[in-house]
């Protein structure tokens, strides 16, 4: 019974002293990799992965605040869309579908304008023959709105009923019913009062004196529709069509027409003049689109990191700047893995989705130019002070233009709405109608006070420790970036075992993920406008992590430069191994420029743990090595194995890292040195040191455990020094591989 018992304490000894190794190998930080990995963030294909709310992604991979966005109405019945927006001061127009119903909105007030309960009797009798046909009212819609030379309403109403009416002082009339039309897409009135009407299914433009008594056909095409117009001060109206996609010059005086454009889209839906960009060359711009267009595929201009930035507009910089107090934020150098897998080839610089719509640039001259492309269908076109702006579906979404930069940024999308069916500038807001559902939404000038972007989950792919998160950004005076973070080992946001959100932090510099243990993180970035006059600019962002050694055959493969004038232009590799069974083992190294595929050997059956390499023998650039190791000398050829490992990309530079600020203490036999390590550029990557010139250095690690800021503090404890003098040196490298030595005299003292 004893010895029973005995051996039952022995095993519960032996699980308590396994349980306690584990912990002692989690907690300890000599598990850990000395190297971290940086995860970045700077394109809009990547950002795009997280959710945005009152946030603006830029094509080229920014995020800022957006627009403070209200809805003013979203409550109606039997509406599915607002088809058309006009802005006269105070007061918001818009048609809608299916009903054909018009309403005004002015100050906080929403006014059902047409049709009214009491018309419907009336409307019957008036506009159809059959007077108990009440339903056909159902099938009506007001695709286009204008104003009159004496600011009166215009609507036109498209149906089995099809007519332009004017609406003032509460009264109605209808000015025009043109028999061969069932569509008025379009309402345009010129300098001189003339009103133009675009219709279908004959593709048909019609001109109306300026008081609406005299119709008269300016143009009858063989298109099915003309769906856009525009005009400016040249006497001459500019018309889009459906079917060929074709831009029409037409001389109302003697009804004759050129084509300026043909489209490869069938449809042009939207016209505009936007003199005020440039009113030297007073340029035309026009939508190319179909409807057919029903599903997003790729992203074009989010999904290809161009190179370079472009210019961006006076108006489209100046709400970021940090003058008078700003900050701004810089990301420490690193080096930037090329993508593992190469781009599809409809992502591929000069290749073109075959389905996108387009913004066309036509110059007086005649020239087009393509400006802006996207897999959406293009609904509608206006101008602001920043830029164009362009409706879309199935996403909708509001895009903003440069069309000097040709950058486009997503101004605002809705998270209900599939398409931004129209839009009017104001000179204080930008007014946006929505389908499914049908919405008024006014975006202010200002922007928002606040805005939040929730990242997609950062795979470490085994439990990391996370360390900080940095930002290349703009935070002008007034405005803070916030950061809140989880992290958790499953792939999934919504489960349950995730660590709860961080409180939110200030970020003024790099700044730590307050992450337990896990292999996945998720970071939450709030960006907030104390007056809404500026917003936080972030171009990229970087966070940083680091994984446990899981004990590679080859542990480490390191090239070191030679500094010496007899060794100049040589290089040494080394590299450390470990085998469990204590084989002997004999190398293979490789050499390859980064970027190939294919390895080229630079020595066989090699004894050594180093190699020296001569440099001179390649052009400079970036390289990387390989080490692979076999046990074959101890096994047969059918037990064998190898194990291999790929250097980091080494790059030539000249300068290295700087040894700061130090302190040292002695405290008996032991004695500690705290060091400040700082490089201008590139990311501290490892301090060795080593005592009296031993031959063996010893690798130390940062007291915050994570290699991954220009700026890393050091504590090393040395003990067991006998009493005399005795030197340190230090070997610092940051990511380039650049190396400094420091050395620092130590004196022990009998205590």
């Amino acid at each position: 019974m004893a010895r029973s018992r005995a051996r039952a304490h022995d095993g519960v000894f032996r699980q308590s002293l396994a349980i306690l190794l584990i912990l002692w190998w989690v907690t300890t930080p000599s598990s850990w990799a000395v190297t971290s990995r940086i995860h970045r963030q700077s394109t809009g294909a990547q950002l795009h992965k997280g959710k945005v709310t009152n946030i603006i992604i830029g094509s080229r991979g920014t995020l800022q605040l957006g627009r403070a966005a209200q809805v003013l109405a979203d409550e109606f019945e039997g509406v599915w869309s607002v088809n058309s927006i006009l802005v006269k001061g105070t007061t918001v127009y818009f048609g809608t579908s299916p009903n054909g119903g018009i309403y005004r909105h002015s100050f906080g007030t929403l006014t059902k304008m047409y049709p009214l309960e009491t018309d419907h009797q009336v409307q019957a009798m008036d506009l159809y023959d059959d007077r108990n046909d009440l339903d056909k009212i159902t099938n009506e819609h007001v695709f286009a709105l204008g104003m009159d030379m004496t600011g009166r309403l215009l609507a036109g109403f498209s149906g089995p009923a099809c007519r332009l009416t004017r609406f003032s002082a509460g009264a109605r009339e209808i000015l025009f019913r043109p028999q061969d039309a069932t569509y008025i897409f379009d309402i345009l009135t010129d300098g001189s009062g003339n009103i133009y009407l675009a219709t279908g299914p004959q593709g048909k433009v019609y001109r109306l004196d300026p008081l609406g008594k005299t119709a008269q056909l300016v143009y009858d095409s063989r298109d099915k529709n003309i769906l856009s117009l525009a005009s400016v001060s040249d006497g001459f109206l500019y018309a889009g069509s459906d079917d060929r996609g074709l831009v029409y010059k037409l001389n109302p005086r003697d009804q004759t027409a050129t084509v300026l454009y043909d489209s490869s889209k069938p449809e042009i839906s939207s016209l505009l003049f936007a003199d005020a960009l440039d009113p030297s060359m007073r340029d035309l711009y026009a939508i190319a689109t179909s409807a057919r267009i029903v599903k997003r595929e790729a992203d074009f201009a989010g999904q290809l990191p161009l190179p370079g930035r472009p210019e961006p507009s006076a108006a489209a910089s100046k709400p970021t700047s940090v003058g008078n107090g700003g900050l701004r934020l810089q990301i420490a150098n690193s080096e930037k893995k090329s993508p593992s897998k190469p781009l599809p080839a409809s992502l591929r610089k000069g290749a073109r989705p075959e389905t996108t719509s387009v913004l066309y640039r036509i110059s007086r001259a005649g020239y087009v130019t393509a400006i802006a492309n996207k897999m959406a269908v293009f609904l509608c076109l206006a101008q602001s002070e920043e830029g164009l702006l362009i409706g879309t579906g199935n996403e909708g979404q509001l895009l903003l233009v440069d069309p000097v930069s040709e950058e486009q940024t997503v101004l605002y999308e809705d998270v209900q709405a599939s398409q931004v069916t129209s839009v009017a500038v104001a000179p204080d807001a930008i007014f946006l109608g929505t389908a499914n559902p049908a919405k008024l939404i006014r975006l202010a000038n200002e922007f928002a006070r606040e805005g939040e972007y929730l990242s997609d989950l950062i795979d470490a792919k085994q439990p990391a420790n996370w360390g900080k998160l940095q930002i290349d950004a703009d935070v002008p005076p007034g405005c803070k970036v916030l950061l809140s973070s989880r992290s958790g080992n499953v792939k999934d946001v919504n489960d349950p075992t995730f660590s709860a959100w961080s409180v939110p932090l200030h970020v003024t510099e790099p700044t730590p993920l307050e992450c337990p243990l896990g292999r996945f993180c998720q970071y939450k970035l709030i960006l907030q406008s104390a007056t809404g006059s500026a917003t936080p600019l972030i171009r990229e962002i970087a966070v940083s992590s680091t994984i446990p050694n899981l004990a590679p055959i080859v542990t480490s493969v390191d090239l070191v430069r030679r500094r010496t004038a007899a060794k100049r232009g040589l290089y040494e590799i080394r590299y450390k191994t470990k085998d469990d069974n204590d084989d002997e083992l004999i190398y293979t190294l490789y050499f390859r420029r980064a970027g190939r595929t294919h390895w080229i050997e630079l020595t066989d059956k090699h004894e050594e743990t180093k190699y020296e390499w001569d440099g001179r023998t390649v052009e400079d650039g970036r390289y990387e090595f390989r080490v692979v190791a076999s046990d074959h000398r101890s096994n047969t050829a059918g037990t064998s194995l190898t194990g291999s490992r790929i250097s980091e990309v080494i790059v030539i530079d000249n300068t290295g890292p700087k040894v700061g600020g130090h302190f040292i203490e002695q405290r008996g036999k032991k004695t500690t040195l705290d060091i400040l390590i700082r490089d201008d550029f590139s990311v501290i990557r490892k301090l060795d040191y080593v005592v009296d010139g031993h031959k063996e250095w010893q690798a130390a690690i940062p007291d915050d455990l994570v290699y991954d800021t220009t700026k890393e503090n050091f504590t090393l404890e040395i003990e067991n020094l006998d009493v005399g003098e005795h030197v340190v040196t230090l070997r610092v490298r940051d990511a380039l591989d650049n190396v400094t030595y420091k050395s620092f005299d130590l004196d022990i003292v009998d205590q």
